[in-house]
Protein backbone atom coordinates (compact mmCIF):
# COMPACT_ATOMS: atom_id res chain seq x y z
CA UNK A 1 0.00 0.00 0.00
CA UNK A 2 1.40 3.59 -1.32
CA UNK A 3 1.39 6.03 2.20
CA UNK A 4 2.44 9.35 0.87
CA UNK A 5 1.60 11.03 4.22
CA UNK A 6 4.36 8.79 5.99
CA UNK A 7 6.86 9.35 3.39
CA UNK A 8 5.51 13.25 3.65
CA UNK A 9 5.84 13.27 7.37
CA UNK A 10 9.85 11.44 7.09
CA UNK A 11 10.76 13.44 4.93
CA UNK A 12 9.85 16.64 6.24
CA UNK A 13 11.68 15.34 9.56
CA UNK A 14 14.66 15.40 7.58
CA UNK A 15 14.41 18.72 5.11
CA UNK A 16 13.54 20.42 8.59
CA UNK A 17 16.08 18.96 10.68
CA UNK A 18 13.44 18.21 13.17
CA UNK A 19 14.71 14.82 13.37
CA UNK A 20 13.70 11.38 13.22
CA UNK A 21 14.82 7.79 14.51
CA UNK A 22 13.53 4.73 12.49
CA UNK A 23 14.51 1.09 12.99
CA UNK A 24 13.27 -2.00 10.62
CA UNK A 25 9.67 -4.24 11.02
CA UNK A 26 9.63 -7.29 12.41
CA UNK A 27 10.69 -10.40 10.11
CA UNK A 28 6.93 -11.24 9.40
CA UNK A 29 4.84 -8.53 10.56
CA UNK A 30 1.00 -8.09 11.73
CA UNK A 31 -1.27 -8.49 8.67
CA UNK A 32 -4.36 -6.12 7.61
CA UNK A 33 -7.46 -7.49 9.67
CA UNK A 34 -4.99 -9.79 12.48
CA UNK A 35 -6.83 -9.58 15.62
CA UNK A 36 -5.56 -7.41 18.63
CA UNK A 37 -8.40 -8.02 21.77
CA UNK A 38 -10.96 -8.92 18.91
CA UNK A 39 -10.53 -6.65 16.87
CA UNK A 40 -9.24 -6.14 13.49
CA UNK A 41 -5.69 -4.12 12.61
CA UNK A 42 -6.30 -0.96 10.58
CA UNK A 43 -4.92 -2.23 6.57
CA UNK A 44 -3.21 1.30 6.44
CA UNK A 45 -0.91 1.28 10.23
CA UNK A 46 -0.29 -2.93 9.27
CA UNK A 47 1.56 -1.23 5.88
CA UNK A 48 3.16 1.34 8.26
CA UNK A 49 4.25 -1.31 10.36
CA UNK A 50 5.35 -3.66 7.85
CA UNK A 51 7.70 -0.57 6.15
CA UNK A 52 9.12 0.15 10.03
CA UNK A 53 9.10 -1.36 13.62
CA UNK A 54 9.30 1.89 15.34
CA UNK A 55 10.10 5.67 14.64
CA UNK A 56 10.32 8.65 16.06
CA UNK A 57 8.98 11.95 14.54
CA UNK A 58 10.63 15.40 15.39
CA UNK A 59 12.61 14.22 18.18
CA UNK A 60 14.09 17.74 18.25
CA UNK A 61 10.25 19.59 18.92
CA UNK A 62 7.20 18.25 19.62
CA UNK A 63 8.23 14.43 19.25
CA UNK A 64 5.37 11.48 19.06
CA UNK A 65 6.49 8.04 18.97
CA UNK A 66 5.40 4.99 17.01
CA UNK A 67 4.46 2.10 19.16
CA UNK A 68 7.05 -0.44 18.86
CA UNK A 69 6.23 -3.97 17.16
CA UNK A 70 8.95 -6.08 15.53
CA UNK A 71 10.54 -9.59 16.52
CA UNK A 72 11.77 -8.53 20.08
CA UNK A 73 9.01 -5.80 21.44
CA UNK A 74 5.32 -6.47 20.89
CA UNK A 75 3.96 -2.93 22.73
CA UNK A 76 1.36 -2.51 20.04
CA UNK A 77 -0.34 -6.30 21.15
CA UNK A 78 0.57 -4.95 25.00
CA UNK A 79 -0.85 -1.48 24.59
CA UNK A 80 -4.20 -3.13 23.29
CA UNK A 81 -4.53 -5.00 25.70
CA UNK A 82 -4.22 -2.06 28.70
CA UNK A 83 -6.34 -0.41 26.81
CA UNK A 84 -9.42 -2.83 26.49
CA UNK A 85 -8.71 -3.12 30.49
CA UNK A 86 -8.58 0.63 31.24
CA UNK A 87 -10.46 2.60 28.95
CA UNK A 88 -12.55 0.86 26.35
CA UNK A 89 -15.61 0.38 28.45
CA UNK A 90 -14.88 4.01 29.28
CA UNK A 91 -14.77 5.21 26.08
CA UNK A 92 -17.66 3.12 24.86
CA UNK A 93 -15.65 2.18 21.75
CA UNK A 94 -12.69 0.01 20.93
CA UNK A 95 -9.62 1.74 20.20
CA UNK A 96 -6.16 0.58 18.90
CA UNK A 97 -3.43 2.93 20.39
CA UNK A 98 -0.59 2.93 17.75
CA UNK A 99 1.27 6.32 19.31
CA UNK A 100 1.56 9.55 21.33
CA UNK A 101 3.71 12.12 22.49
CA UNK A 102 6.81 11.49 24.62
CA UNK A 103 6.11 11.70 28.41
CA UNK A 104 2.15 12.94 27.63
CA UNK A 105 -0.45 11.33 28.51
CA UNK A 106 -2.44 11.37 25.49
CA UNK A 107 -2.47 8.89 22.62
CA UNK A 108 -2.91 8.16 18.28
CA UNK A 109 -5.47 5.64 18.27
CA UNK A 110 -7.81 3.99 15.20
CA UNK A 111 -11.36 3.39 15.65
CA UNK A 112 -11.66 0.05 14.18
CA UNK A 113 -15.85 0.68 14.73
CA UNK A 114 -15.97 3.11 12.28
CA UNK A 115 -13.59 1.44 9.29
CA UNK A 116 -14.83 2.50 5.83
CA UNK A 117 -15.63 -0.07 3.27
CA UNK A 118 -11.65 -0.75 2.45
CA UNK A 119 -11.31 -1.52 6.55
CA UNK A 120 -9.59 1.85 6.79
CA UNK A 121 -10.10 3.28 10.09
CA UNK A 122 -10.09 6.97 11.57
CA UNK A 123 -7.65 8.28 13.69
CA UNK A 124 -8.89 9.82 17.27
CA UNK A 125 -6.91 11.53 19.60
CA UNK A 126 -7.27 10.47 22.94
CA UNK A 127 -6.06 12.76 26.13
CA UNK A 128 -6.19 10.44 29.53
CA UNK A 129 -5.26 13.77 32.04
CA UNK A 130 -8.25 14.11 33.49
CA UNK A 131 -10.59 11.63 34.73
CA UNK A 132 -12.41 11.63 32.16
CA UNK A 133 -10.94 10.84 29.11
CA UNK A 134 -11.43 13.53 25.94
CA UNK A 135 -11.27 12.70 22.38
CA UNK A 136 -11.09 14.51 19.36
CA UNK A 137 -11.33 13.02 16.05
CA UNK A 138 -7.94 13.79 14.30
CA UNK A 139 -7.83 11.74 10.36
CA UNK A 140 -10.16 9.48 7.80
CA UNK A 141 -7.28 7.59 7.99
CA UNK A 142 -3.34 6.31 9.76
CA UNK A 143 -2.05 8.17 6.33
CA UNK A 144 -3.92 11.62 6.47
CA UNK A 145 -2.79 11.57 9.69
CA UNK A 146 1.04 11.02 9.03
CA UNK A 147 0.28 13.90 6.00
CA UNK A 148 -1.91 16.37 8.56
CA UNK A 149 1.10 15.96 10.96
CA UNK A 150 3.93 16.86 8.56
CA UNK A 151 1.88 20.04 7.62
CA UNK A 152 1.52 20.60 11.25
CA UNK A 153 5.73 20.62 11.49
CA UNK A 154 5.95 22.66 8.43
CA UNK A 155 3.81 25.18 9.83
CA UNK A 156 5.03 25.33 13.09
CA UNK A 157 8.74 25.85 11.88
CA UNK A 158 7.20 28.83 10.20
CA UNK A 159 6.23 30.13 12.93
CA UNK A 160 8.06 33.76 13.87
CA UNK A 161 8.28 32.42 17.92
CA UNK A 162 9.65 29.22 16.31
CA UNK A 163 12.73 30.71 14.15
CA UNK A 164 13.70 33.36 16.65
CA UNK A 165 13.62 30.77 20.02
CA UNK A 166 13.13 27.21 18.76
CA UNK A 167 9.93 27.84 21.26
CA UNK A 168 6.54 27.48 19.89
CA UNK A 169 2.43 27.68 21.24
CA UNK A 170 1.55 25.93 18.37
CA UNK A 171 -0.37 22.18 19.56
CA UNK A 172 -1.65 19.50 17.65
CA UNK A 173 -4.36 18.75 17.09
CA UNK A 174 -5.69 22.35 19.21
CA UNK A 175 -4.56 25.10 16.90
CA UNK A 176 -4.49 23.00 13.17
CA UNK A 177 -8.24 23.28 12.56
CA UNK A 178 -7.83 24.38 9.16
CA UNK A 179 -4.97 21.80 8.35
CA UNK A 180 -7.26 19.08 9.52
CA UNK A 181 -10.36 20.34 7.64
CA UNK A 182 -8.23 19.70 4.46
CA UNK A 183 -9.29 15.76 5.07
CA UNK A 184 -12.98 16.23 3.70
CA UNK A 185 -13.49 12.41 4.49
CA UNK A 186 -12.78 13.41 8.16
CA UNK A 187 -14.82 16.19 7.92
CA UNK A 188 -18.11 14.27 6.71
CA UNK A 189 -17.80 11.67 9.65
CA UNK A 190 -17.67 14.17 12.15
CA UNK A 191 -20.66 16.12 10.02
CA UNK A 192 -22.52 12.48 10.51
CA UNK A 193 -21.88 12.16 14.36
CA UNK A 194 -19.81 8.85 13.69
CA UNK A 195 -17.57 10.16 16.72
CA UNK A 196 -20.45 11.78 18.90
CA UNK A 197 -20.61 8.97 21.26
CA UNK A 198 -16.47 9.18 21.32
CA UNK A 199 -17.04 12.64 22.42
CA UNK A 200 -19.55 12.76 24.97
CA UNK A 201 -17.00 14.00 27.69
CA UNK A 202 -15.81 16.86 26.16
CA UNK A 203 -15.84 20.54 27.16
CA UNK A 204 -17.14 23.55 25.41
CA UNK A 205 -14.06 24.54 24.35
CA UNK A 206 -13.44 21.19 22.54
CA UNK A 207 -16.63 21.11 20.85
CA UNK A 208 -15.95 24.90 19.89
CA UNK A 209 -12.63 23.32 17.66
CA UNK A 210 -14.78 20.21 16.39
CA UNK A 211 -17.05 23.66 14.84
CA UNK A 212 -13.71 24.98 13.76
CA UNK A 213 -12.69 21.60 11.78
CA UNK A 214 -16.23 21.14 10.22
CA UNK A 215 -16.64 24.76 9.56
CA UNK A 216 -19.89 25.43 11.24
CA UNK A 217 -20.50 27.35 14.53
CA UNK A 218 -21.20 25.43 18.02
Amino acid sequence: MALPGLERLMEVCQRLNLGLETSPPAREPLKAGSLLEGVPLDPVLASVYARLGHAAFATEVMCWVLTRSDDQVHRLEEKAKWWRENYWEQLGESVIVFGGEMAMACAYATVPGLADGWGRQPVVYVDTYEYEPKVMPIASNVDRFFDSYARYLEALVAEPRYQESGRTDLLFPWHVTEILARDERLVELMRAGRFDSLMKNVDDETRRWAARVMGSQV
